[in-house]
Parts: C-alpha cells; sequence; structure tokens
C-alpha cells in the first residue's frame, strides 16, 4: 500500500465546503484507506494501491469538483519522496520564523521544470534552489511585511500557473510526521 499527501490548491478553512471533515469524506468516498488531514490549508494523507500520480492527481480533482465545488487543484507527493526532501536539508541553520519564511513550492508531475532559475527576483527572497525529485522550488522569503508578495511568488505563478502549491517548510515536516502516524 502506498502512501500519499496530497497537497491541495485554493483551499480556505473558513469554507464550509473546504472543512477537513468534507475533504477526508470525498477521500474516503473514494475508496482511499488512513484518510487524515494535517492542520486546516489543504493537505490530506491517505493510502491507496494506485501508482499513476497524474490520473490519481486527476481523479481526487474531479471529485472534490464535483462534490464539493472546489476547483482549485491537486498535487500528489509519496511519503517517500516527501522523506527525501527533508533528508537533503535545504535550509541548514535557518528557522523558521518571519524574516526567515521557508517555503516548498510543489509542481504537478505534468508541469515542466525549470531550465534556469531567476535570478534573485527581490530583497525579501532568497532562492534556495530546485529540488528536480521532489520536483519542488525551495526558497526563504522575508515576511515581515505581511501582504507584500515577493516577485519570486508572481514569477511561479506567470510561470506554472495553477499547476503549483506552496507550502511552508514546517507544514511539510508536519505532513511527513502525519504520513508515519
Amino acid at each position: 500500500m502506498n502512501r500519499y499527501a496530497a497537497l491541495l490548491r485554493g483551499i480556505t478553512p473558513s469554507n464550509p465546503n473546504m472543512s477537513n471533515a468534507k475533504l477526508r469524506a470525498v477521500f474516503e468516498g473514494l475508496g482511499f484507506e488512513g484518510v487524515a488531514s494535517v492542520l486546516a490549508s489543504g493537505n490530506i494523507v491517505f493510502r491507496s494501491q494506485d501508482t499513476d500520480i497524474p490520473a490519481l492527481e486527476d481523479r481526487i480533482q474531479q471529485a472534490l469538483n464535483q462534490e464539493l465545488g472546489i476547483g482549485g487543484g491537486t498535487i500528489i507527493r509519496s511519503d517517500e519522496e516527501l522523506r527525501a526532501l527533508l533528508d537533503t536539508d535545504p535550509f541548514p541553520g535557518l528557522t523558521h520564523g518571519r524574516g526567515t519564511y521557508l517555503i516548498a513550492t510543489f509542481l504537478k508531475d505534468t508541469a515542466k521544470a525549470p531550465g534556469t532559475l531567476p535570478a534573485q527576483p527581490d530583497p525579501r527572497t532568497r532562492i534556495i534552489g530546485y529540488d528536480e525529485a521532489a520536483r519542488a522550488f525551495l526558497a526563504v522569503i522575508d515576511n515581515s511585511e505581511p501582504g507584500k508578495t515577493p516577485d519570486f511568488m508572481a514569477w511561479l505563478d506567470k510561470t506554472y500557473g495553477k499547476d503549483i502549491t506552496t507550502r511552508t517548510w514546517l507544514t511539510v515536516e508536519r505532513i511527513v510526521k502525519k504520513l508515519a502516524a
């Protein structure tokens, strides 16, 4: 049995149709096992025999759209992929906080990996790199002025559209911990 994390894009916890209970119910209705949520921002862990990730993403997204009207996006990573990403320790010596907001932006499997990374887009962003195995951009953002989106995030949206979703490093760690439970 494969262990996966579904990273859902565009989840607003205050929307009643996007509650953890309703999200879990969709996954359980699809026949997945060990369904659990991580935080209230669209992170669902589950077990499945399926191995075709793009087909699995499409199946889940169709169900979320039909049952709850959620049209965001679904990106899936395996337990092994997320553990390997954590093991790379891409943020050595850094602690997540306002001035060092550690993020991972995941691309869908079908998205084309970058040939080159953009130059440092603005003084509030330090691009750590791109982890090819996890298909994730890693960056440190100075978030001491909330509400100001760094140019790097705008570049990601412009380049990849809705085929991405961003999580804090703390959330990635919590997802991996939940996958182990």
